[in-house]
C-alpha cells in the first residue's frame, strides 16, 4: 500500500469515536420510560427513520463484499441492495399501518395479536438467538478483520471487545434514539466517505464510462446469472431476493424497530421510501468502484483486498481518517442496532409477559442490563468465528431455513384471513425442519440446488402447510383479527395532503429507478 495510516487519520477517526459516545450518552439523559428505551418515544420523524435504516443495514463486510465481488465475479450480488425498494413498498402499503395502529413494540407481538403466543416466542426466540450469535458477532469480527487490513497490529479478541463497549454502552443508556441518531450521523459519514472515494477512482479513468466497461470481464454488468452460477443463480434472483428482502425490511425487529418508533404512520412511510433510494446508492459508491479497480488494480489475489487497497492508494490523507470513520460506523450502526433489538425482545417478549406490572424504571433497568449481557455474550464469541472456517460461512445460509416460514406467516397470514394460531404454529415448525433438510442435503452434496432456490421451495411449501392446516383446525374469530388483516383503508393516507408528499407518487418515482436499473443491468 502507498502509505501507512497518518496521525491526522487517527486524528479524525478518535474525533470520531469521541463525537459518537458523547451523542449516545446526551441522548440517555431524556430516556425515562421503556418506551423512550425501546422506542425512542415514539418520536421519530422521516429524515431520523430514512438514514438509521440506511445505516443499520451496511455493514463493513457489505462494504468489503460488493466491492470485492464486483472485482471478482460482478454486480449480481449488490441486487439485495437495490432491490431493497420492493420490500420496503410492501411495508409503506400495507405492514407500516398495520403495526402502528396495533401499538406494538415488537413484531413477535403483532403474531400473539394476529394468531396466538405460541408464534410469538418461537419467533422471538429465533430472532434473538440470530441477532446476538449471528448478526452481532459477525458484525463484530467482520469489522474486526477489516480494521486488521489497515491495522496490522490490532488483535482481534480486544478489537471486538473495544468495538462491543462502544457500542454497547450509547445504546444501553440512550437506547432507540441514541442509536437513531448516531446511525443518521454515521450514515452521511458512509454516504460521504465512499462517494469521495468513487469520485477518485473514477477520475484515474478519465471520468469515461467507456473506460470501466473496456476493463470488465463479459457478464460482471449483468445481474440474471445462468443455473449453476455460485453467488446468485437465476431463479433464485426470482424466488429468493424478494422474500428474503421481505423477512429483511418488514420482519426483522432490528430494521422495522424505528419504524415503530415513529411519530406517525405518515413519517414512517416516508421514512422506508427514503431508506429505499438510499439504498440505491451502494450500487455507485461500493460496487461500480469494485468494477472500476479491475483495471487500476489487476491481479489482487483476494476479494476484499479490493476496498482497503483502493483506500490507501488513492485517498489523501486525512480522507482516509474519514473513509475509515465510514467503516467504523457501519460496524458500530449494525452491532447498536441489534444488541437494542435483542434486548427489546428479551425483555418486552418475556420479562414483561411474566411481570407485567413492573415499573418504567424498573423496565429501563431489565433493559440496559439485558443490553450489557447481550453486548458480553456477542464479545465473547465473536472472536471464536475464526475457528469455524467455512461453517461461518454456513451460518449465512441459516437464513434460508428460517426466513420462507417466517415471511409467510406474515405476508399470507395478512391477507389469508383463515389462517389461524395452529396455521402458524405449525408452519414455522414444519417450514424450519424442511429449511433444515435442505440445508444439511446440500452439505452432503445430496442436493446440488443453490441455496437461494431452496428458499423459494420451502416459501411455497410453508404456504402450502400454512394453509392447509388452518383449513383443517378452527378458524380464528373475524371481528378479533379484523384490525391484524388487510383491508383497503390501509393504503389511505391519514389525512389530505398534497400530491408531492403523497407516499404512493414516492412509491411510482422509486419503481421508475428500480425499473430502470434493471433495464441497465440486466
Amino acid at each position: 500500500m502507498e502509505h501507512q495510516i497518518s496521525n491526522i487519520d487517527l486524528i479524525v477517526i478518535g474525533v470520531y469515536f469521541i463525537a459518537v459516545m458523547a451523542i449516545g450518552l446526551y441522548v440517555a439523559r431524556g430516556t425515562k420510560t421503556g418506551e423512550d428505551l425501546f422506542l425512542g418515544g415514539r418520536s421519530f420523524g422521516w429524515a431520523l427513520i430514512g438514514f438509521s435504516l440506511f445505516a443499520s443495514n451496511i455493514s463493513t463486510s457489505t462494504i468489503i463484499g460488493l466491492s470485492g465481488a464486483a472485482y471478482k465475479s460482478g454486480i449480481v450480488q449488490s441486487v439485495y441492495e437495490w432491490m431493497t425498494g420492493i420490500p420496503l413498498i410492501i411495508a409503506a402499503l400495507i405492514f407500516i399501518p398495520l403495526y402502528l395502529k396495533s401499538k406494538i413494540t415488537t413484531i413477535p407481538e403483532f403474531l400473539e395479536l394476529r394468531f396466538d403466543r405460541r408464534s410469538r416466542m418461537i419467533f422471538s426466540t429465533i430472532t434473538i438467538i440470530t441477532s446476538i450469535l449471528v448478526d452481532t458477532a459477525g458484525g463484530l469480527y467482520a469489522g474486526a478483520i477489516v480494521l486488521q487490513a489497515f491495522f496490522p497490529g490490532l488483535i482481534i479478541w480486544q478489537t471486538c471487545l473495544i468495538l462491543a463497549v462502544v457500542a454497547g454502552l450509547y445504546t444501553a443508556f440512550g437506547g432507540l434514539k441514541a442509536v437513531v441518531y448516531t446511525d443518521t450521523i454515521q450514515a452521511i459519514i458512509l454516504i460521504m466517505g465512499c462517494s469521495i472515494l468513487s469520485y477518485m477512482l473514477f477520475e484515474k479513468l478519465d471520468f469515461s464510462w467507456d473506460n470501466v466497461l473496456a476493463s470488465t470481464p463479459e457478464g460482471h454488468l449483468s445481474i440474471v446469472r445462468p443455473l449453476d452460477d455460485p453467488s446468485l443463480p437465476w431463479p433464485g434472483l426470482i424466488m429468493a431476493v424478494p422474500i428474503l428482502g421481505f423477512w429483511y425490511w418488514t420482519t426483522n425487529q432490528y430494521i422495522v424497530q424505528r419504524v415503530l418508533g415513529a411519530k406517525n404512520i405518515k413519517n414512517a412511510r416516508w421514512g422506508v421510501i427514503l431508506a429505499s433510494f438510499l439504498k440505491i446508492i451502494p450500487l455507485f459508491i461500493m460496487v461500480i468502484p469494485g468494477t472500476m479497480a479491475i483495471s487500476l488494480f489487476p491481479g489482487l489475489e483476494k476479494a476484499d483486498q479490493v476496498f482497503p487497497t483502493a483506500v490507501m492508494q488513492v485517498l489523501p490523507v486525512g480522507l482516509v481518517g474519514l473513509v475509515l470513520a465510514g467503516l467504523i460506523s457501519a460496524i458500530m450502526s449494525s452491532v447498536d442496532s441489534t444488541l437494542n433489538s435483542a434486548s427489546t425482545l428479551v425483555v418486552v417478549d418475556f420479562v414483561k409477559t411474566l411481570k407485567p406490572d413492573i415499573t418504567d424504571k424498573e423496565t429501563i433497568n431489565y433493559g440496559r442490563i439485558t443490553t450489557v449481557v447481550l453486548m458480553a455474550v456477542a464479545a465473547i464469541w465473536a472472536p471464536f468465528i475464526v475457528d469455524f472456517g467455512g461453517i461461518w460461512d454456513y451460518l449465512q445460509e441459516m437464513f434460508g431455513i428460517i426466513v420462507p416460514p417466517i415471511a409467510v406467516i406474515f405476508l399470507v397470514g395478512v391477507f389469508y384471513k383463515r389462517g389461524n394460531g395452529d396455521g402458524a404454529f405449525w408452519t414455522l415448525v414444519l417450514g424450519t425442519i424442511g429449511g433444515i433438510l435442505f440445508f444439511t442435503l446440500r452439505q452432503f452434496d445430496i442436493w446440488p440446488m443453490h441455496f437461494t432456490i431452496d428458499v423459494g421451495i420451502m416459501t411455497i411449501i410453508s404456504a402450502l402447510l400454512f394453509i392447509i392446516i388452518s383449513n383443517i383446525t378452527p378458524a380464528p374469530d373475524p371481528e378479533t383479527i379484523k384490525i391484524y388483516t388487510y383491508n383497503k383503508s390501509l393504503l389511505q393516507n391519514e389525512e389530505k395532503i398534497v400530491w408531492y408528499k403523497d407516499y404512493r407518487y414516492h412509491i411510482v418515482l422509486l419503481l421508475i429507478c428500480i425499473g430502470i436499473l434493471l433495464t441497465k443491468f440486466w
